[in-house]
Formats: C-alpha cells, structure tokens, sequence
C-alpha cells in the first residue's frame, strides 16, 4: 500500500525530510511519493510519518499499490540491501 501525494499538496516541504526511505522529492507540480521506495514506513516507524505531519491531509493509500505489510516489510528489507550510492545521505554536522 504505496501512498501518494494528492493535487491538494500545497507544497509546504514537512514531508520530505521525513521519509526515511527518500520516497517523497518534489514533482512538476507538487511533492510526489515514488511507490517503489515507499513501505509506509514499514522498518522504521508505526505509522507514516509524512501522513502524520501533512497538515492538509492529502497523503492517502494508492490504490494502484495494494501491497501487505508483509510486502512493505520486503521492500524495506530490498532498500536496506542497495548501495549506499543509491541512498542520499546528511552529511555529518561540523564539530568545533
């Protein structure tokens, strides 16, 4: 059960630096989810955390990706085993 972000996205960037999988990055329009990436946080946390901090609630389930959370499980365990190159990651805060 891959989400999506709606045409009702008002572009106010909470979600994206809350995906713990990279899923969420901003589309032609408004910020899109790609469903390949998303486990509805299956692996990381209870509930999805883009949903939880939307604050026009425009983040449901798509339903062109009905998958169980044992399908989300699997996806999250395929993400853990890619290349760190395929993976954005912070850099490390300064120190001094």
């Amino acid at each position: 059960m891959a989400l999506m972000i709606t045409a009702e996205c008002i572009n106010c960037d909470v979600c994206e630096p809350e995906c713990p999988n990279q899923a969420i990055s901003m589309g032609e329009q408004f910020y899109v989810i790609d469903p390949n990436r998303c486990t509805e946080c299956v692996g990381h946390f209870d509930e999805p955390q883009c949903v939880q901090v939307c604050p026009v609630e425009c983040i449901p389930i798509n339903p062109e990706r009905v998958e169980t959370r044992e399908q989300l499980q699997s996806k999250y365990t395929a993400l853990l085993a890619l290349p760190a190159s395929s993976v954005a990651v912070a850099p490390a805060p300064l120190v001094g």
